[in-house]
Order: C-alpha cells, then sequence, then structure tokens
C-alpha cells in the first residue's frame, strides 16, 4: 500500500472515529463505536487476510448450531466468520485490483457464474421468495469465503499448506473430544450423538467431515520428509480410522470406499468415464422405477420398520429395506421425483422443499418419522437441486463435476510434480465421497462439508493454473 494510501486510511479513519463518537453521544448508544472498531480490523484483515482465513478454517469443526429468539438460525462462530471473511474478500478485490493479475477466465469459474445466474432467476421464480432469497444470500458469502477467498490467497502455496493443516488439526482435535466422551459412554451406537454435542447436529455430518481428512493423511504421509513426521502420520490413523468406525455413518464407510476407488480411476484416466456411466444407470433405475409404478412393489411394512440402537440390528434392517432411515429416504425420494413432474422446468425454488413435499407423498412408504418435525429436506442433493431449481440446476451441477473429474484427471498426468500430483490425486478422492454423500443425504448447503467442496474447486484451479506455469518454464 502506497503512502497516499496511508495517508487516506488514516484520515478516514480519524473521521470515522469522530463521526461515531459524535452518533454515540448525540443517541446515548455506546454500539456506534463499534464502527471504528469494525473499520481497524477490516483495514488489518487487508493487510494480513490469511489470519482470519486460518480462523475460520480452524472454526469449522468447533461450530455450533444456534436459535435466536426470534427464530433466526445461524452456525456460530463460523458463519459470522463467513461474513467477515467475504466482505474482506470483497476489500481485496477493491483495494488491490490494479495488482491482481487478469487472466482468462477459468472455465471452473465460468460454469460458476452460470449456476449463480440460473439460481437467481430460479429466486425471482420461487413459490416463496422470502426463503429462497435467503438462500441465495448465504451462497453468495459461502462462495466468497471458500471459493474466492482461497483463489487470492492460495496463489502462495505455503499459504495452501497451512490452510490444509490448520483444518486437519482442528478437526483431529475435535475427533479426539469425541473419541474420549464416545469411550465414557461405552462406544454405543445409541450415544454417537450425545458424544458429538453440540459441534455437530448428528453422526452424518461428523463422519462426513472426517472421512474427507483421510485422504489429506494419505497426502501428508506421502510427501512427509522425516521418519519422525512419518511416523507421527501412522499414529494418527489409530485415532481416525477408529473414530470413523466409532461414527456408526454407513455413507461415510461407502464413501470411504469409493474414495479409494477415485485413486484407481484415476491413475486409469477411467475417473470421467465411470462419472457418466453412473449417471446414465441412475437415470436408468428411475425410469424402471417409474415405469407401471413398480417402485410400490418394494414399499416397507410400516410397523417393522423402526430405529435400532443395536448398530448389528441396524446393519441388517437396512439391507432388508426395513431401517427406519432407509425407509424415509424412499418416502422422500418418491415425494420428490412426483414434485419435479409438475415444476421440472425451473423448479419450486431454493430452500421451498419441506414446503410443498407431504402433498407428493405417497402413504405406503411412511415411517414413524414422516411428521418431519426438524424440517429436513429429501436427504439427496442431486435430486434437491432438480426439485428446487429444476433440470438446469441439475445438469450445470453436474456439468461443474463433470469438468472437476475432467481438470482432477487432465492435472494428474499432465505434470510431473510430486506435490501437486498427489494433491489433485486427494482433490479427486474427496470430490467421489462428496458425491457418494450428497447421494444419500443434501451437504453442500452445510458449513462442515459445503466449505470442503468449494475449497476442492478453489484448489484444482490453483493446481491447473500452477502445473501449467511450470510444464512451459
Amino acid at each position: 500500500m502506497t503512502a497516499t494510501s496511508h495517508k487516506i486510511m488514516l484520515g478516514s479513519g480519524t473521521l470515522l472515529l469522530l463521526l461515531a463518537t459524535v452518533l454515540a453521544a448525540w443517541l446515548m448508544q455506546p454500539f456506534w463505536l463499534l464502527l471504528p472498531v469494525g473499520a481497524l480490523g477490516l483495514f488489518l484483515l487487508l493487510q494480513h487476510p490469511a489470519a482470519l482465513f486460518y480462523v475460520l478454517l480452524f472454526s469449522i469443526p468447533w461450530s455450533v448450531e444456534y436459535n435466536f429468539p426470534s427464530g433466526l438460525g445461524t452456525d456460530l462462530p463460523d458463519e459470522p466468520l463467513m461474513l467477515l471473511t467475504s466482505l474482506a474478500t470483497v476489500a481485496m478485490l477493491l483495494f488491490y485490483r490494479k495488482q491482481l493479475t487478469i487472466q482468462k477466465l477459468h472455465a471452473l469459474v465460468f460454469v460458476l457464474l452460470v449456476q449463480i445466474a440460473w439460481l437467481v432467476m430460479t429466486v425471482v421464480l420461487s413459490t416463496h421468495f422470502i426463503l429462497s432469497a435467503k438462500y441465495l444470500l448465504a451462497k453468495s458469502w459461502y462462495l466468497l469465503a471458500f471459493f474466492v477467498a482461497p483463489l487470492l490467497l492460495w496463489q502462495e502455496e505455503k499459504i495452501l499448506k497451512r490452510s490444509l493443516v490448520i483444518l486437519f488439526g482442528s478437526m483431529l482435535l475435535v475427533v479426539v473430544v469425541t473419541m474420549v466422551r464416545h469411550a465414557t459412554m461405552g462406544f454405543t451406537f445409541s450415544s454417537i450423538n450425545d458424544a458429538l454435542a453440540p459441534f455437530f447436529r448428528n453422526h452424518v455430518n461428523y463422519s462426513a467431515l472426517l472421512v474427507f481428512m483421510l485422504p489429506l493423511q494419505v497426502l501428508f504421509l506421502k510427501q512427509a520428509k522425516s521418519k519422525w513426521l512419518r511416523s507421527m502420520l501412522l499414529l494418527l490413523f489409530l485415532v481416525t480410522l477408529p473414530a470413523l468406525y466409532f461414527s456408526f455413518a454407513r455413507g461415510a464407510w461407502l464413501a470411504l470406499i469409493t474414495g479409494a476407488g477415485a485413486y484407481w480411476l484415476l491413475k486409469k484416466r477411467w475417473l470421467l468415464k465411470s462419472f457418466v456411466l453412473v449417471i446414465f444407470l441412475l437415470i436408468a433405475v428411475v425410469f424402471w422405477l417409474r415405469h407401471n409404478n413398480r417402485y410400490i412393489e418394494f414399499a416397507h411394512d410400516y410397523q417393522t420398520t423402526i430405529f435400532h440402537e443395536n448398530f448389528g440390528e441396524h446393519i441388517t434392517a437396512t439391507y432388508q429395506l426395513k431401517d427406519m432411515s432407509t425407509a424415509e429416504r424412499f418416502y422422500r425420494w418418491i415425494a420428490g421425483v412426483r414434485m419435479v413432474e409438475d415444476s421440472w422446468q425451473t423448479g419450486f425454488g431454493p430452500s421451498t422443499f419441506y414446503r410443498h413435499y407431504k402433498g407428493y407423498t405417497v402413504p405406503a412408504f411412511k415411517t414413524w418419522v414422516s411428521r418431519n418435525e426438524e424440517q429436513s429436506t429429501v436427504h439427496n442433493y442431486f435430486l434437491l437441486l432438480l426439485i428446487e431449481q429444476g433440470a438446469v440446476g441439475l445438469i450445470l451441477f453436474l456439468l461443474l463435476l463433470g469438468m472437476l473429474f475432467w481438470y482432477a484427471q487432465k492435472i494428474y498426468h499432465r505434470t510431473a510434480d510430486v506435490v501437486w500430483k498427489g494433491g489433485v490425486a486427494t482433490i479427486a478422492a474427496i470430490l467421489v465421497m462428496q458425491c457418494t454423500l450428497n447421494f444419500l443425504s443434501d451437504l453442500i448447503e452445510t458449513d462442515k462439508v459445503g466449505s470442503v467442496f468449494f475449497l476442492c474447486i478453489a484448489a484444482l484451479i490453483i493446481a491447473d493454473k500452477a502445473t501449467r506455469i511450470r510444464k512451459y518454464e
């Protein structure tokens, strides 16, 4: 920052302090004095923007859901930190716009911009405009905090590496705390959610973030230069693998398998082909079940579909289609598919599934928890996009995923740099895990899982740029 800029900032700060003091005295409201404090904080963040980003990443595993008396819900402290990081990111773009290198718009950025444009369209046409507008606002600071900010900051590889270590280290601390608390409860299936409180709503969110840490551990282990560090990282597996097992989350276990498979597919150049094949297989299954209402044949027995506190019984009930969570998924998926038939073009609007789906349910698939008092959604992010943002919304998301896999495959086989090669393999594994988990849940919009998804996109763009530069040097 130049001497002239410093003088402007100092003068502006002085005027703001005087104005805030006058307002505080005149209106007898001391909170006006927070204005210059906030301005000072923003100035410091512009000087050291990575510091705020580090704090945000560290806060993700520890954040708790909080509902104000007014009914407004948020995640503390990471959502206010997201907002602050978003403001700091906008400020960085404004203050340092002349220093920013103007480059050709990356294809992944372009697809994200088109997604946002379509999202705005679905908000305008939404059946519940206020709910959808709130979703759009939240989406904007997710993208600014976890996509734009790292794109700016991770131009320095040391900041990228520190970010990964901070996120992993923070999650590891939560895992240790959880394991100790869970041990006092006997490591039982019925007590896992209690052991996680208040940092995670349930074992699904916890296991999702935990399973993403395993590819990072593999990356750290492969790139560790000292024997002592490798020994420490191997020791950490004795914490994280049992923690994943005792999370009792079937989706995360499946994600671990598909994530491991992603490494093999990446090496064989089959990652993108496999993704496309899975899409066509799933479409074929949906049409097969829909033909002559064949899905009715798979209706469960309402009386025997219950929640099992014993995990062995829970697993048995799962493959017998008698587990309550699995049955409830079918109940909502069927309702969701029927909703699509009424509004496949633009959808019902973001955050509107709960307001409409009960009129589309099939009573034969009803379960003991179908009252849905927690107002959760369809438990399939792909279907949720189709319901709320129409066919275009889903196609754009699938296009984004396909491009992510294409870039990962391309970069992996283009570069000889072991650091970026390992990094891209890690990104590919986490993205496949994201697809697996979000087929069984809708977690992209959550702070614990959505943050990692957008960080992966930013990291892949950085990897593409770095490996192209090094190839032609």
